[in-house]
């Protein structure tokens, strides 16, 4: 075996031997004999090396030519456009999308293969493209050399004409899926670098299998203004990025999001309150107890934030819930049932365990309030007191939300329900008292949106419940004679 023969070997490279002989003859030729055979081979082979990536994650712009093995996922129309000068074809141009198990991006035929690409091309191929990188408009983009189908190689990127949340996955594109809102968020303005003026809204979708944050693009961006928490939509031609190592569902100009007639359930898995621990991102789901007011805080850079906090409770305990942002606005009251997705767990007043939700996480009110338990005797006391003084490093202790935003710091008041003060005339007096059931425990606490009442009693009641109770006060607590 030859020089040649043994580079070639070697280099494990998509080529044939007989491309690879033809391209060291040459290399000798242009180095005009200051290299043999063997160098020049080398030099091929390190070339060739340098063009072939692992997966579509590794291309960049800058790289002066790539290959890679890709599945079609969406072949778009001809475009025409006009060349300068006056005697100038019109060219023409179609986009190609394509993707892998790492990522995803689009090709550029222009001319004659724009031609060829809409007439041969359709979703489900395997190319062996050869081209060069660039940063387009959406991402990267690759302007084709040369392009093959391959029908004996696979990728494993599934095409699908409607996807499930569970379906998505790096890399697809003209996705359609269905799901209900859980959470929105309002429309944000960002300058590009071109100067112009861009907009950006967020969601979280949730369906029977699972949830992702939906991003929404400029004149996309306003469509989340007509939608509320609860509707059922569909994503129409949407497309999956990666952000923080989490799938995003994004839709662009092409793409749109449409309300639908029919009811999309979800359920979210939470965990217990109880097995909560310290930087956990978890979801929990619970009964709120209370609900203290909005506050407002001064952050360094000189901007105002907000936070509120609320108390939710599930079947084996309960946690403060720091609400941040436009969060801190949303309609939660005692008795709601509600969800909190990716909520971080932090040190919180007194070293109890606190949830964070911050610009990552979402709020889902859900059907109907659930019964939760109650408490030890303890249970409320840090929401009876008034006062107290909690201190946030951040909007919800996120580094901002967005990379690189203003680090917040701010002191913030957490007082809770006005519990045992506000009885502490009423001692020994029969009193009636109405109000909703925010601790189903013993004692039961009613809340009727101004003060609390702990109550004791053998009645049934359930969270969320409103009753009326009758009896003597003693010692802050009333012992009910009558329920109803």
């Amino acid at each position: 075996m030859g020089a040649i023969e043994d580079v070639y070997e070697d280099l494990e490279a998509d080529v044939s031997l007989e491309e690879f002989e033809e391209a060291v003859e040459a290399k000798v030729e242009q180095m005009g004999g200051l290299a043999d055979e063997e160098t020049a081979a080398m030099l091929i082979a390190h070339e060739l090396r340098d063009e072939e990536v692992n997966g579509i994650a590794d291309v960049a712009p800058g790289m002066d030519e790539v290959k890679f093995l890709a599945k079609v996922t969406a072949v778009g129309d001809v475009r025409t456009f006009e060349r300068d000068g006056d005697d100038a074809e019109d060219g023409r141009v179609v986009n190609v999308d394509v993707a892998d198990e790492t990522g995803s991006l689009r090709l550029a035929f222009w001319d004659e293969k724009a031609d060829a690409a809409e007439n041969e091309l359709e979703a489900g191929q395997v190319l062996r493209v050869k081209g060069r990188p660039k940063e387009g408009y959406n991402g990267i983009e690759v302007n084709v050399d040369e392009v093959e189908v391959d029908e004996d190689a696979e990728v494993d990127v599934q095409i699908q004409d409607s996807y499930r949340v569970e379906d998505l996955s790096l890399g697809l594109s003209d996705v359609n899926t269905k799901g209900r809102i859980l959470d929105t968020e309002s429309v944000r303005t960002f300058d590009r670098d071109d100067g112009s003026e861009g907009k950006v809204a967020n969601l979280t979708l949730g369906d029977p299998t699972g949830r992702i944050r939906v991003t929404m693009w400029d004149g996309q961006a306003d469509t989340v203004e007509a939608l509320s928490a609860g509707t059922s939509v569909e994503v129409v031609d949407g497309y999956v990025r990666e952000r923080d190592g989490s799938l995003e569902l994004h839709v662009g100009e092409r793409g749109a999001i449409e309300e639908l007639d029919e009811e999309i359930q979800y359920e979210p898995e939470s965990t217990a309150i109880e097995a909560l621990e310290m930087d956990d991102t978890v979801d929990i789901a619970g009964v709120v107890r209370s609900a203290d007011p909005k506050r407002t805080f001064d952050r360094d850079d000189g901007s105002e934030g907000q936070v509120r906090n609320v108390r939710v409770q599930d079947e084996t305990g309960d946690i403060r819930v720091a609400l941040w942002g436009d969060k801190a606005d949303y309609d939660i009251g005692p008795g709601d049932r509600v969800a909190f997705a990716d909520v971080e767990i932090q040190d919180g007043w007194q070293d109890d365990l606190e949830a964070s939700a911050g610009w990552r996480s979402s709020v889902t009110i859900l059907d109907g309030a659930g019964d939760a338990p109650g408490g030890d005797e303890g249970d409320g006391a840090d929401e009876q007191a008034t006062g107290l003084d909690a201190f946030a490093e951040g909007e919800g202790a996120d580094a901002g939300e967005t990379a690189g935003s203003d680090d917040a710091s701010a002191t913030v008041a957490d007082s809770g329900g006005s519990g045992g003060s506000a009885t502490a005339s009423l001692q020994g007096e029969v009193v009636e008292f109405t109000g909703t059931v925010v601790q189903a425990g013993s004692p039961v606490i009613l809340d009727d949106g101004e003060e609390t009442m702990s109550v004791e009693t053998d009645a049934d009641v359930h969270l969320g419940q409103e009753v009326t109770v009758r009896g003597a006060v003693s010692e802050g607590t009333l012992d009910a004679d009558d329920v109803f």
